[in-house]
């Protein structure tokens, strides 16, 4: 059976690593297609904070997921990892190599681990009291409240991870079962996909902070101001609303702060985002990490390991 797994490449690694160049060359050499696994690429609009790619970049590449969403649309991982499979069957089924590329952490693991989603469990009742317990208590009481019977969720989540938190109790209250213990069951299916996972990141982490500042810098010449009050300006999801780019702008453009505090804002919290990144990835031990800054060519590397692990 292993042999009738669909071979796949995975790109992944923290924010303004290079991802998006190092999986464009790839799939051109390969005959791929590239499927995103950016939770916030998937929206429609929010091209210069997500760091869409543009078509140039592309270089005429294939992307799935992307761009397809209107940012008030609520999306799950299941949704992701639903479409993900769709996307990779298709791109499989007419002889092409599917290429996975982004830096949400959640969609990738979930995605590559074949992890299936309890779609029945669900409560009006239930979900509408443990909101108002949000409201009332805060995300501190209710992750002590999970803790009680589901410690290991409990652990994974931030007070901020509201309807995360809430899941994991709505599941347990409905079912008996832990979300943990849901996500063990789930993992007893193998995966499709012959994957093989490569992260970029470098063993100078100033040189990912020096790039993160200048990324945020060319954002704001892009433009990035007028699309985040543009973006406020229009219904606005909860989900899509928490993108980097534009909460750090909000105060700005409320006239709360000014815009150099505003910028140094949102540098410090992509810098955050991009530590987070790699604090997930490091924990997956499939992961075939290159650093950049002590590789004379990435692509190179990055092809040696693929053909290594397929023998190609």
């Amino acid at each position: 059976m292993g042999d009738a797994k669909i071979r796949l490449l995975a790109i992944v690694g923290p924010t303004a690593s290079g991802k998006t160049d190092l999986s464009v060359r790839l799939a051109k050499y390969y005959g791929g297609e590239i499927i995103s696994a950016d939770s916030m690429q998937i929206y429609k609009g929010m091209n210069i904070a997500t760091a869409k790619p543009s078509d140039e970049e592309k270089q005429g590449v294939v992307h799935h997921l992307m761009d397809f969403l209107e940012p008030d649309k609520e999306f799950s991982v299941a949704d992701y990892v639903d479409l993900a499979n769709k996307a990779a069957a298709d791109i499989y089924s007419r002889g092409k190599l599917p290429i996975l590329c982004g830096g949400t952490g959640l969609y990738v693991r979930s995605f590559l681990e074949n992890i299936k989603f309890s779609e029945t469990a669900y409560d009006k009742d239930i979900r509408e009291k443990l909101n108002e317990r949000y409201e009332s208590d805060g995300g501190e009481k209710l992750i002590e409240y999970l803790a009680g019977f589901d410690p290991e969720t409990a652990a994974c989540l931030l007070p901020q991870n509201r309807k995360r938190i809430i899941r994991a109790i709505e599941v347990y209250e409905i079912t008996g079962i832990t979300m943990s213990e849901h996500i063990r069951r789930s993992k007893l299916t193998p995966s499709p996909y012959k994957s093989t996972v490569i992260g970029l990141t470098y063993s100078d982490r100033q040189i990912l902070y020096d790039r993160i500042n200048k990324r945020v810098d060319k954002m704001l010449e892009q433009g990035l101001i007028d699309e985040a009050r543009n973006f406020y300006g229009t219904s606005a999801g909860s989900t899509a609303s928490a993108a980097i780019g534009y909460k750090e702008l909000k105060p700005y453009l409320d006239g709360n702060i000014s815009l150099e505090e505003a910028v140094d804002s949102l540098k410090k919290a992509t810098r955050h985002y991009a530590k987070r990144q790699l604090t997930w990835f490091r924990r997956d031990e499939y992961v075939n990490w290159i650093e950049i800054d002590r590789c004379d060519d990435v692509f190179e590397e990055a092809a040696r390991i693929f053909e290594y692990e397929n023998n190609v």
